[in-house]
């Protein structure tokens, strides 16, 4: 737990900077915008969540890196980050061209002026994104676009197919509340939850389908009580969870070896177990979802600035980008791509969901001033209560 607990007190540290800076005085970042792109430099450095960028590594089917890195002499070179706080740790200390972060990351990168406005002149394809993410609010402010949408999914409850034999579960009931799930057992110390602040929003999000006198409107929005309310059903759930998982392939163990029958997780390793003939499937409740739209963002102070501009435009591809919603179980921000992709198929991104895009609460930093409340907890209190949470107080 000192590890965590350390890792956490870094991004802590970051959001309590940001806490402190309005998003409208935003875009602060150390270089200019790029003009024109330049002789490519031969590399390129990503931080990204994992399965986003394959070479073919894994399954020989899914290369998405080794014609580009053919096609434009920059080499390719990826960092995993499993969750959001990491990414700003990581950034903030440098040593890295883009990032593919989260809408619960990329409103801190740009208030604390860790990336730069992107020149989207300079990305041909940048028409064919999806018209809902090409302003989203989460890489956008003041009219400044601060990244590439990638890719955008739920975060889905995962569950054991044994342990539901009549049906799925329904509601995330099941892992917050103790009970007995249908093969007759209790499902404490067989659930996991997401080991991030964030995941406050999941807690968020039941209460304002449980408890509706609360008078939750969002959930990354909460007056106090809104929120002492979300932390004390997480410390109710600590009592049932086996584990907190961050890491996409000890959470694919857990669920092979460890007895865990259920967990919000996301389409990736839904996808990965299915294929190994796990008993595993997964559904968005009757609650909804919280879930990520991430943006391909570049640092501010990039040392590859051409090679990242040509990842970005390269990123967007239709054959890219379903390739990738394939692999990883998200849907395209490209919506060409959702047509004559071999590993897609053109019934994948329904089945990935581009139906559910408004009933997916995407991740976002909690800020003080909010639009459905007056005023909200920040994300720094979030960072700092959910560590306490960890602890068992």
């Amino acid at each position: 737990m000192a590890n965590k607990a350390s890792f956490y007190a870094r991004g802590a540290l970051a959001a309590l900077l940001v806490a402190s800076t309005t998003l409208g005085a935003a875009g602060s970042a150390a270089a200019d915008m790029l003009k024109a792109l330049g002789k490519p430099e031969g590399q390129v450095d990503i931080v990204a969540w994992p399965g986003y960028i394959e070479r073919g590594e894994t399954d020989a089917g899914y290369d998405w890196v080794t014609d580009f890195e053919k096609q434009t002499g920059c080499m390719v070179t990826v960092k995993t980050a499993n969750t959001s706080d990491e990414m700003v740790a990581l950034m903030n200390e440098g040593g890295f061209d883009l990032v593919t972060a989260s809408g619960d990351a990329s409103l801190r990168l740009i208030a604390g002026g860790r990336v730069q406005e992107v020149n989207t002149s300079l990305i041909p394809s940048w028409s064919t994104v999806d018209p809902r993410l090409q302003d989203a609010p989460w890489h956008t402010v003041d009219g400044k676009h601060y990244g590439v949408p990638y890719q955008w999914g739920a975060n889905v409850l995962m569950y054991n197919t044994e342990a539901f034999k009549d049906k799925p579960p329904t509601s995330w009931q099941v892992v917050f509340e103790e009970m007995t799930l249908p093969d007759g057992k209790s499902n404490k110390g067989r659930v996991q939850a997401f080991d991030g602040p964030i995941y406050i929003a999941d807690a968020a999000l039941y209460l304002m389908h449980h408890q509706p006198d609360l008078g939750i409107k969002d959930p990354y929005e909460l007056t106090e009580d809104q929120y002492q309310a979300a932390l004390n059903l997480l410390r109710q759930q600590r009592q049932i969870v086996n584990r907190y998982w961050h890491d996409a392939f000890i959470q694919m163990d857990d669920f092979k070896n460890e007895g865990v029958v259920a967990s919000s997780s996301w389409p990736f390793q839904v996808n990965l177990l299915i294929a190994e003939n796990q008993p595993i499937a997964s559904v968005i409740p009757e609650e909804g979802a919280t879930g990520w739209a991430d943006t391909t963002m570049m640092h501010a102070d990039a040392a590859h600035p051409t090679c990242a501009y040509l990842w970005m435009e390269h990123s967007i591809q239709p054959k890219v980008q379903g390739d990738l919603a394939a692999w990883f179980g998200s849907v395209p921000s490209v919506p060409a791509a959702c047509k004559g992709n071999a590993l897609l198929t053109d019934a994948g991104c329904d089945t990935n969901g581009y139906g559910n895009f408004d009933k997916v609460h995407f991740w976002r930093t909690p800020v003080t001033k909010c639009a459905t409340q007056g005023e909200c907890v920040p994300y720094y209190r979030w960072v700092s209560d959910y560590i306490a949470v960890l602890g068992g107080r």
